[in-house]
């Protein structure tokens, strides 16, 4: 009984919040460039520190960051409402984040890199409701026609393809890891007989935890698998230039 009155109310709690960062997100990505707030060239130290940043994040971009975010030129980051940051140089903004998060590419870089990031692939179905500004569900994923990759973990920036067509359609941020996504649904079922198989207490408190842990999964595999921070013909799709 309090297993299922934990997962009750945790699963209540993570709705609330994601509720809540759904109306934020929501406000990033509609933004025009009347919501800039303020342009800054920053600092040498600053720039480097960004540029490690991606680097780390984006190995496959090695060969090229000299090219994108040339040491000699002003990198300006610009900031925007909801805590939305652009990187900019030679007035293309060519990374988000935010706050403090992990950079992006715009879709823009990443159709001329389509291979920096991991790929998750939403299933047709889905395609209308990601070009809609809506975070990608479990089953967008799991379904025939959805592809994820094993080792993508949560919060990981990732690109979002989509069943038949070529390009990235999204940008978007794990919430939870591939895995989780997916759940453990054989798992569950192994979990569910062994918890009437145990034969000392001890067993018995073990297989109750696998219990609670494999329901947990399979609840996972229900909900919000990835957050959709940018998307074909967007706000920022649109500002192909910060003049």
């Amino acid at each position: 009984g309090s297993c299922f009155t934990l997962l009750g109310t945790t699963a209540f709690f993570l709705s609330s919040c994601i509720a809540l960062c759904t109306q934020v997100l929501y406000a990033t990505l509609r933004f025009t460039s009347e919501d800039v707030s303020g342009q800054n060239q920053v600092k040498a130290s600053v720039q480097r520190k960004i540029r490690q940043s991606i680097a780390d994040e984006y190995p496959g971009l090695e060969l090229v960051l000299d090219d994108l975010l040339p040491k000699k030129s002003p990198l300006i980051v610009a900031k925007c409402q909801n805590h939305l940051n652009l990187v900019v140089v030679n007035n293309v903004p060519l990374f988000f984040n935010i706050r403090d998060g992990p950079y992006m590419p715009t879709l823009r870089l990443l159709h001329q890199y389509p291979t920096i990031m991991k790929k998750l692939q939403v299933d047709r179905g889905a395609i209308k409701f990601v070009l809609a500004g809506a975070n990608i569900m479990c089953p967008g994923l799991t379904s025939p026609g959805g592809v994820l990759d094993d080792e993508v973990g949560a919060d990981t920036p990732v690109a979002i393809m989509a069943e038949g067509k070529q390009h990235a359609l999204a940008i978007g941020f794990t919430k939870m890891s591939a895995k989780d996504i997916k759940g453990e649904k054989g798992n569950f079922e192994l979990g569910k007989r062994n918890l009437g198989k145990a034969e000392t207490v001890g067993s018995l408190e073990q297989h109750a935890q696998d219990y609670c842990t494999h329901l947990e999964k399979r609840a996972i595999n229900k909900g919000i698998g990835v957050d959709n921070m940018h998307y074909l013909n967007d706000g920022l799709w649109k500002m192909e230039r910060l003049d």
